[in-house]
């Protein structure tokens, strides 16, 4: 029970708005001047040359040597803002037209030795089926690649003592009984099933609301180290259509192994 608990309490975190802010972890700090900033979150300084990316507006730009970045982009709803830089953790956020209001300050992480980035790209699972009052709905602008998506990797270097954990950097679609509590969604007479993942063929979790950096404990039994191992992520469906499976939307970005 508390280990349930735990989960809900963490998702519920994960998926709280965030503030024009310098964005690490959910700790939030205002910025200053008109531009943005992308920083090392260790030592507070600029980090130059990070890729900053809004993936679904196919809109793409660098840090200057200070850190300093412009979205010079319309943002009209929830998107998935991404940010790049070789040493450095990946990086993605949710922002909005209100985000930008005020100049933000992300702070990154610099990668451990540990770290396995599985996946960097964004990921569209669902049927290509979903109401305009779904979570996000708006911003969706890539296909379905069906109602799963599959990654196997080798494990390496792990230190077992420790944690390991899987990493969401952003997930948004989910319309959840528990989502549309928390106004994620705006549908009125239904909602799904929530995400699951599972590792190595066994389920390990369900995912209940949209957010940010939402991490999973993956089981210490379960892990094959130097083996390959295998994490899959399935939309949930539709609760309330019984006449066929209609699977819920949902886009994620950003997987990551961390061995804290």
């Amino acid at each position: 029970m508390k280990k349930v608990l735990s989960i809900f309490l963490l998702l519920i975190f994960a998926s709280l708005p965030i503030s024009a802010a310098t964005i690490q972890g959910g700790v939030a700090e205002q910025g200053s001047g008109n531009s943005s900033r992308i920083i090392d979150k260790k030592t507070g300084q600029g980090v130059g040359g990070a890729q900053v990316s809004l993936p679904k507006q196919h809109y793409s730009t660098q840090t200057d040597s200070s850190g300093y970045f412009e979205l010079d982009t319309q943002i009209t709803g929830p998107s998935i803002m991404s940010v790049k830089k070789e040493n450095y953790k990946p990086f993605t956020m949710t922002i909005n037209d209100k985000t930008l209001e005020a100049p933000i300050v992300v702070g990154i992480e610099k990668s451990n030795a540990t770290d396995l980035a599985l996946d960097a790209n964004m990921y569209h699972l669902g049927d290509d089926s979903y109401s305009d009052l779904s979570a996000n709905a708006g911003e969706f602008r890539m296909q379905a690649i069906g109602p799963f998506y599959t990654k196997r990797f080798t494990l390496k270097n792990l230190n077992l003592a420790k944690p390991v954990y899987l990493v969401i950097g952003s997930i948004i679609g989910i319309d959840t009984a528990m989502a549309r509590s928390m106004g994620q969604n705006k549908i009125p007479n239904a909602f799904a099933s929530p995400p699951e993942v599972y590792f190595n063929g066994n389920k390990i979790s369900e995912i209940q609301v949209n957010g940010d950096g939402q991490k999973i404990k993956l089981p210490p039994s379960l892990i094959k180290k130097n083996q390959v191992n295998e994490i899959t992520i399935k939309t949930g469906r539709n609760l309330m259509q019984t006449a066929y499976v209609d699977f819920d939307d949902i886009e994620f970005m950003n997987l990551i192994i961390e061995n804290d």
